[in-house]
């Protein structure tokens, strides 16, 4: 048994804006278990996203140095800031504990689907508007805009574009603000987006601010879900959070949190009061992607799941995820390629 890593750059396939800027690649850092019981490797994947991750990049290859020098199924290492290296840990004791019981899921089998949002990337009104239509022709009933980049009267614009266009019945509206109202404001703006029948809007304000956020929770007409706000915490502190701020949806990033484990213990608290959730990607590749696809599947969820990242890269690693309509799928006959990631 022999454990060692490689980092790879993800290549967009048009560059893609975000409230953070505009992204044209994302490095994913893998973790590469051999084990002589089993052909092919296992793969686990560290997916930070620059400035959002709460890993510490400068110590990041040093931590994962550390981490091949042990068995993987070791706990000595502490690796609390490490809650991506975390998440690739859990990837390969899952596929492990999974190859040796032998017993696929029905999502793994290809006998199940799991339905998830669309996913609209920021640029020019018209870039948008194709997007959305390319969506909804796909078979898309939910898809997710960010907001608050440009100026805020063009975005209502185009949100009063799509409810012309798409009746609530028929489109799910979810918007993402990553924090970009101003306090002062964000009540104001809540209200106004309030005319288009929004299903939720993440992270209005910047996180970090629990009482002007437990206000908003109270006085919003349009549900929050809190997102940046669950990243950094230990379950104690994410305790206090979700009891003071009483948010009606959490969204969960296992690349953020510290993998699945994390986001059960999460998934638990919002369940006991009755908040919603939903699990999103951090970019990661269709390795990363079909574990967020697998736990989310035991997790029984019907609802739209924030995963729709697959199609992203030109270089995504070749696996036996695909899209048919609204639903992602994996195909029990199609293999794995991982050859870039092993040469």
């Amino acid at each position: 048994m022999r454990i060692s890593w490689k980092k790879y750059t993800l290549q967009f396939k048009q560059p893609s804006g975000t409230s953070r800027g505009v992204l044209r690649t994302k490095d994913s850092w893998f973790l590469i278990y051999y084990d002589p019981q089993f052909e092919d490797p296992i793969l686990g994947e560290c997916s930070i996203i620059e400035g959002l991750s709460p890993d510490p990049l400068d110590r990041l290859e040093t931590k994962l140095d550390e981490v091949c020098r042990l068995d993987i199924f070791d706990n000595e290492i502490e690796l609390d800031e490490f809650p991506a290296i975390l998440f690739a840990r859990e990837m390969i004791r899952m596929e492990f504990g999974r190859r040796l019981e032998n017993k696929p899921t029905d999502f793994y089998l290809g006998k199940k689907g799991l339905r998830i949002n669309g996913l609209i990337w920021m640029g020019e009104v018209d870039f948008m508007k194709a997007q959305i239509r390319e969506k909804v022709k796909s078979g898309f009933e939910c898809i997710k805009l960010k907001i608050g980049a440009i100026d805020f009267e063009s975005e209502l614009a185009l949100l009063s574009w799509i409810r012309k266009e798409y009746k609530a019945s028929e489109l799910e509206l979810r918007v993402d603000a990553n924090g970009a109202f101003a306090p002062a404001v964000a009540l104001e703006k809540l209200k106004r987006l309030s005319d288009f029948n929004l299903h939720s809007i993440e992270q209005p304000i910047a996180a970090k601010q629990w009482d002007e956020m437990a206000k908003l929770c109270a006085a919003s007409p349009i549900d929050i879900a809190l997102d940046e706000e669950l990243i950094g915490l230990n379950p104690k502190q994410r305790r206090k959070m979700m009891d003071e701020i009483k948010p009606q949806y959490v969204i969960l990033k296992p690349s953020f949190l510290g993998g699945t484990m994390e986001a059960s213990a999460i998934i638990g608290m919002a369940e006991a009061q009755q908040i919603g959730w939903w699990l999103t990607s951090a970019l990661e590749s269709n390795v990363g992607l079909s574990y967020l696809a697998q736990y989310a599947a035991m997790k029984n969820v019907s609802m739209p799941q924030g995963l729709g990242t697959g199609g992203l890269y030109t270089n995504n690693v070749d696996s036996p995820i695909y899209l048919q309509g609204q639903f992602m799928h994996m195909h029990p006959a199609h293999n794995w390629n991982l050859k870039p990631l092993l040469s």
